[in-house]
This record gives structure tokens, sequence and C-alpha cells, in this order.
């Protein structure tokens, strides 16, 4: 049997052939393609920042930021009625964002808000939990592991079933978690897969091709075999969507059933080889600003000889509740 992925896992961890044991380290970019040609990224260098990450301030904070006027000389022309947003009289308190117009004396006010950076999380999922809060079978549900937030709630990006593990984000921004699952964007997703018995050149033929499943054509943009002993033979595959039980039902629609299924990357995003079963990481404020396509954040240069330290990795226990 070649290397695992992680050594001290059960020997059923898919071998990673030609890799280094440490080629995951790195959350975002390292260790993954980059995107085929043509095709829009959900991020990266160069991209304009999202309205959407802007949060919504205060009237008062916003004017002021732009120089017409104090805070307090903003809110006697509020009072007066000589300031309005988007062609209503303005309020004091009120909260305005990206999309919203706002004159003063009927004279438009070119405004500039603060982009916050989305949290995202990385999560080694096991198998046997849900991606869901509630479950009428009272099964483990991936919430229960996270940490909770003072506001808003964590959203998972995808899915997993049931019985598959490994790599699942999860953000605090519907916009950034939207944008990385919708179909325009293509993001590819790479798995780890496990058959009881072994493809022929046929059945990868079809697979590489298209398979006509219930709900439409599927197939993968590549298929790779990693060897394999006895009944059970590794395969990685990747493949550009997320539909409900696709691989599994890709391999069975050519006969073969699948006995272990490990997502191993989605996107730019790579599973670390120090995230264990059941642990969780925070994507440093970087990579998720390059994920999400907006500017990197102003930072202090690291001193010469000075090592970046290592992302901590957090291993938890469920809560009993799907908090968060």
């Amino acid at each position: 049997m070649k290397k695992t992925a992680e050594a001290g896992q059960d020997a059923g961890r898919p071998p990673i052939r030609g890799r280094r044991p440490d080629a995951h380290e790195s959350t975002a970019g390292a260790g993954a393609p980059p995107p085929r040609g043509g095709r829009p990224r959900a991020g990266g260098a160069g991209a304009k920042p999202d309205a959407a990450f802007a949060e919504p301030e205060r009237l008062q904070k916003v004017l002021a930021a732009v120089g017409i006027g104090s805070r307090r000389e903003i809110e006697e022309w509020v009072v007066a009625g000589r300031i309005s947003v988007n062609g209503l009289p303005a309020e004091l308190g009120q909260k305005i964002g990206p999309g919203d117009r706002v004159k003063y004396n009927g004279k438009l006010i070119p405004l500039r808000f603060t982009v916050r950076t989305p949290r995202v999380l990385i999560y080694h999922k096991p198998e046997g939990e849900i991606v869901s809060r509630e479950d009428p079978e009272g099964r483990p549900t991936v919430f229960e592991r996270l940490p909770i937030l003072r506001k808003g709630r964590w959203i998972a990006v995808g899915r997993l079933d049931f019985n598959t593990s490994g790599l699942l984000l999860f953000t605090n921004d519907g916009s950034l978690a939207n944008r990385l699952m919708h179909p325009r964007y293509e993001l590819e997703r790479e798995y780890a897969v496990r058959l009881l018995g072994q493809l022929g050149d046929e059945q990868i033929e079809s697979l590489k091709t298209g398979i006509q499943l219930e709900d439409g054509l599927a197939r993968f943009t590549t298929l790779s075999d990693e060897g394999g002993e006895g009944a059970n033979h590794w395969y990685r595959v990747t493949l550009s969507e997320g539909r409900n039980r696709e691989v599994r039902r890709m391999f069975e629609a050519v006969g073969l059933t699948v006995s272990r299924l490990m997502r191993v990357r989605y996107g730019p995003v790579a599973l670390s080889s120090r995230l264990k079963r059941g642990m969780w990481m925070e994507m440093p404020e970087d990579e998720v600003c390059a994920l999400a396509g907006l500017p990197k954040p102003p930072g202090q240069a690291a001193r010469p000889g000075e090592q970046s330290r290592k992302v901590r990795v957090h291993r938890t226990t469920p809560r009993g509740g799907g908090a968060g």
C-alpha cells in the first residue's frame, strides 16, 4: 500500500501519489490547480472589491468621512431636512450602504464605505455527521462543533453526505457563500474515492465523457488511478458542480460501489494534513481576501528571518445543539 495522506490515521486513508506529506499545508491556493481559462473566478488578485462585503454604517459617520461636515453639523442638517436617502428625508441614526443614494441640498454625495473581511472556517468533517442544524433522527450535526458567533450565523458552503468525510467550508457572509456555490463560477471539487473493485478503460472513458443520471448529464473533469490493495482501489476525481450524491451515483451508474468518499479540495482551498477529523481552523485574513476578491489587508511586514506563525487548529467536541 502506498503512503497515506496523514501519518497516524487509519490505513484506509487515500494514498497520495507523488506528493509530499505536507503538500496541502497551505489552505488557499497551494496544492490547487489554477482555474481553467475563460472562467470567472470567485475571487483573486486584481478583482474589484464587492459592495456586498461593505458593512452598512450610520449616515452621520459616512458623510463625516467624506468631509462635508462634522457629525454634529450633519445631525442638524438631517433634522432640518437638508439630507435625503433614496429620495426620502433622512432620519437620525439611519444606516446606509453602497446601494443607497444620499443627497445634500439636492446634490448627490459620493460615498465611501469600510469593507469588512468575512470569516471563513475550514472543517474536516468526519463520517457520521449531517450538514444541517436540525435532524428529526437526532444525528450529530457539523454545527455542534463550530465556535459560537456573537453576531450572525455560520453558513455551510455546499454539503457533504452523512457518510462522506473531508473538507467543508463555513462563512459568516451570505454573499461569499453564494459566490463560492454559484454554478457560474464552476469551482472544482476534488475527491478521493475508494471503490470495491477497479475501473476498466471503457468505464473511465464513460465517466470522463459523461454519464446520464436522472437529473442530467454528469462527468468528471479529471480521473486518476491512485492504486490500492485487494478489493479496494483508490481514485482521485474532480468535477465542477455539487449535485446531491453525484460522485456516488456516477460510479453506481458504471456498476461499482463507493466504499469511502472524501473531499480533499474545494476551489483553491485544499485540506491541510494538519487538520484531523473533527478539527477546524480559521482561514487567515489575507487568504480570505484572496478568496473573496477583496484588497489585501494592511499589515506589518515580517522581520528578516522571521517565520509566519502556523494557523491554529482546534479539536472540538459536540455541544449537543446546533448553535452558531
